[in-house]
Formats: structure tokens, C-alpha cells, sequence
């Protein structure tokens, strides 16, 4: 088998053909190593590759015994972490030029992925405290989106998004406060899963976790992959896996429509994506569940909301941080923000998320799932991102304005490709769940890509 034909095997079939000794550990992370080599410089998806690391912890998998590799579900399989996680032996820079030392453990997520039998390939690029809805930062450069290096694959999760959509890893962790996994995953044609909050352990080295907007979960270029990802890092609540949820789909469900934003978010819906949710409709329709198009009543407060949680997040976070000269501009600009708004809107915003859940969750009584447009417009030139400015980075992030509710909710959402525009860009729906609902959203997603096979980045 060729390093193209490895490295294009999503995780699922890359654990088994290890765990079936049809190829090494080793092989498939030298096959990984390989395609960075060839495809890093294009990108600039890493922040730093733990090439050595990787092929010791190769080694070890490929030591045990049958029995022993029969039990890791990701047998082998190279994994990138987002740089906002702790990987021990490594700094945790956060798009930072601020070195923060380097971490002595494993953030929990990571000890999870690693007991299932995950190789660490390296940690991906970030914004800055992962501010923004591009990857861009002062100190560690520009991400390219690899459909077309003159487009942002989005942010925060963006390094993450494009390593597994060019497969220079098989899957990746990636972190959403407000859309940060799924919008990426869209922009790159990606499964992009936000867990139900408290699902995935967060650690200390998230900061303020933005009070509670914050969540960890997988970019994989499957859905059963990311079923395979919360498998091994989710707090489970059942006996049942979501890898048995993909394959025992709900038949007739009721689906709710919403392209309305949420109040104050000026975003302006544009045709091509307009036809990529009424497509994606079509298509639920056609596999026997029923559509209707609804307004989702998400109140006046929920941006007020989640901006007050941001805006003081980002406060703590970088007060957090050693030498904050050493931040950007911008950064330091937001945590100014942050600092004019007064202890009790926290408050206030904390003691009002039931009420706007409330709100949101009346739209469950007549629906079992909900579905949306992604963003407004497809990904934006890398030159068109703001390099400078707290307020037009802000509004800029109102691009994915559909996706942020789901943070100040705590429930479950996903990003799931529906194919490819007129300039050759992905297209992507969000699907969003009830409390602690992955499950329906991923068999969901499952027979979504039966219907229509996800698109593969290939190089050009």
C-alpha cells in the first residue's frame, strides 16, 4: 500500500489494518511524517511536529501483544492536538508568542486518546487565545485553507481542520467557544463535532473556558470517526457507543429548517449558501424525514449573552498570561473590553442562559433535530481577514452566527459536508440536538454522507 493510500484512509480503517497487523504503527505515522513533509509548507497547519516522539510511541503500540492491540480502538492512528491543549514534554503557546512553559502532563483528553492507542503527530495552529474565526497570529503565521491557499480555513480550530482534510493526520482534537470547530470543519469539508458541554474533560490549561461556552471535540474526514473519536474521549452516559448510534439510524425524523440569525448579528444570507441548506433539505427529505421550515426564537439576549462571556473570558485569559506586552495588540484590546464591563453582567449572562435555552429548546417540542446554514458566505480571503482591531475582528466573527447559540446552550451540534460550489469550495450544513443528543446528530450525519459521499481534498 502506498503513503497516498495510508494517509488517505480515514482512522476507522487505519486502526483496524494495525490492530490486523496488515501494516505497523510505524509505518502509518512514517507514511503521516511523509505527507507533512510534502504538504506543511503549503499550509501551515503545525506549530510544532513531534516527528521522534511519534515513532517511539509507534514503537511501543507495535510491541504488544494481539491480545493487547485488539482493545485500543485507534491502534496507531496519528492524531493532532489543537495548541490550546496540554501534551506532555511540549509548551501549550495558544498562537502566542508568551511561552508558558512546558507542560509535565497530559491534559485528559489526551490520556484518553492515548490509553485508546492514538500516536501524537504534533500540536496545530491557533489565532491567538483562539479568538477568531481565522488562524492567523503575529508569532506563528498563516494557515491556508489547502482548496485554495488564498482562503482562511477558518479558526480557531483551523491548523486542526486542514492536517486532517489534507491528511497529514487521520483526525484531530479541536476546540469550539463559538463555533470553532464546526466552522472550520466546514470551510475544509470536515466532520466538525461541539459535544454536549461537559461531555470531553476540558482542562486548566483553558483559562476561563469563557465561562462556559467552551467544549472539546473531533475534526475527522468520517462520521463514524467521530464517533470513534467521542467513543474513547467522552464521559459516557449510556451502555451504548455513538459508534452503535451511526448504525442504528432514526428513521422519520422531524427536522426543523431555521436560516433566521440570532437578533443583532446583521449577517446577510448569500444565495449559494442559501441553495446549500434548501439542497441539504431536499436531500433529508428524500431519505424519509420529514422537513419544515421554522424561525428559531433565540432571543434578544443570546448574543449579549455569549459576547459579555467572551469579552469577560478573554479578560481573565490574558490575565492570566507572563509578560502580556508580549500579546498582540488586538488580544490585549479584547481583555480592555472585557474589563469595562462590570462583574455583574457576568453574572447576569450566567443567570440567564436557562432563559434563553428555554427559548431556543421550544423548538425541540415540534423537531428532533435542527438544521441551519453553517455561515453566510463561503471562506474569506486570507487577505480580507483583519490583521489589527478588536472591534472589526469581533463583528467579523458574526460570519457564523448560527453556530454561537449552541455555546451559550451547552448542546450538542455539528458541521457536516454537503459538497462543492461553483469555486470548487466545500459546502457544509450545522446540525444541532437536544440536550445530550450526539447521538441523533451523528446517525444523522451518517446517512448524509451514505446519500451524498463527503468531497476529498486532493492535492493539485
Amino acid at each position: 500500500m502506498t503513503q497516498t493510500e495510508l494517509t488517505d484512509l480515514d482512522a476507522t480503517a487505519q486502526a483496524e489494518m494495525v490492530r490486523s497487523r496488515i501494516i505497523s504503527a510505524r509505518q502509518l505515522v512514517e507514511a503521516a511524517l511523509r505527507r507533512i513533509d510534502e504538504i506543511e509548507p503549503m499550509v501551515n497547519a503545525f506549530r510544532v511536529v513531534t516527528a521522534g516522539q511519534a515513532l517511539t510511541d509507534a514503537d511501543g503500540i507495535d510491541s504488544l501483544t494481539d491480545a493487547e492491540l485488539a482493545t485500543l480502538p485507534l491502534a496507531g492512528v496519528p492524531v493532532a492536538i489543537k495548541d490550546d491543549t496540554d501534551v506532555a514534554g511540549q509548551s501549550t503557546m495558544w498562537g502566542s508568542a508568551v511561552d508558558r512553559g512546558v507542560s509535565d502532563n497530559d491534559a485528559e483528553v489526551v490520556r484518553r486518546l492515548r490509553r485508546a492507542g492514538a500516536t501524537f503527530i504534533g500540536k496545530t495552529n491557533v489565532p491567538e487565545l483562539t479568538l477568531w474565526p481565522w488562524t492567523a497570529s503575529e508569532r506563528w503565521g498563516v494557515t491556508r485553507n489547502p482548496w485554495n491557499p488564498d482562503r482562511t480555513p477558518g479558526g480557531s480550530s483551523g491548523g486542526s481542520a486542514v492536517a486532517v482534510c489534507t491528511g497529514m493526520v487521520a483526525m484531530a482534537l479541536g476546540s469550539d467557544g463559538g463555533g470553532s470547530i464546526r466552522y472550520p470543519a466546514g470551510l475544509t469539508g470536515l466532520v466538525g463535532v461541539k459535544p454536549q458541554r461537559n461531555r470531553v474533560p476540558l482542562g486548566p490549561e483553558h483559562g476561563s473556558a469563557w465561562h462556559g461556552l467552551l467544549v472539546l471535540g473531533p475534526l475527522t474526514r468520517s462520521v463514524r470517526d467521530a464517533a470513534l473519536f467521542l467513543d474513547a474521549v467522552a464521559t459516557a452516559e449510556t451502555s451504548t457507543t455513538f459508534r452503535d448510534a451511526i448504525g442504528n439510524p432514526k428513521p422519520g425524523l422531524r427536522i426543523a429548517m431555521s436560516t433566521n440569525p440570532p437578533p443583532g448579528t446583521h449577517v446577510s444570507l448569500s444565495p449559494a449558501r442559501r441553495a446549500t441548506i434548501e439542497d441539504a433539505a431536499d436531500m433529508l427529505a428524500a431519505l424519509g424525514h420529514e422537513v419544515v421550515e421554522v424561525d428559531i426564537d433565540y432571543g434578544l439576549a443570546s448574543l449579549w449573552n455569549s459576547t459579555v462571556r467572551l469579552l469577560k473570558g478573554a479578560q481573565h485569559d490574558v490575565s492570566s498570561m507572563p509578560d502580556r506586552e508580549r500579546l498582540e495588540a488586538r488580544t490585549r484590546a479584547v481583555a480592555r473590553l472585557g474589563r469595562l464591563l462590570p462583574a455583574r453582567s457576568l453574572r447576569r449572562a450566567l443567570e440567564r442562559e436557562r432563559l434563553i435555552a428555554a427559548s431556543i429548546n421550544r423548538v425541540f417540542d415540534a423537531a428532533d433535530v435542527v438544521l441551519t446554514p453553517l455561515c453566510e458566505s463561503p471562506a474569506p480571503r486570507i487577505d480580507t481577514c483583519p490583521t489589527r482591531g478588536a472591534m472589526r475582528s469581533l463583528r467579523a466573527a458574526s460570519t457564523s452566527a448560527w453556530l454561537v447559540p449552541w455555546n451559550v446552550t451547552g448542546q450538542p451540534a455539528l458541521a457536516v459536508p454537503t459538497g462543492i460550489d461553483a469555486d470548487t469550495l466545500p459546502t457544509a450544513v450545522q446540525l444541532a440536538g437536544r440536550i445530550g443528543d450526539e447521538a441523533t446528530l451523528l446517525a444523522l450525519a451518517a446517512q448524509i454522507e451514505t446519500a451524498r459521499p463527503f468531497p476529498r481534498w486532493s492535492r493539485p
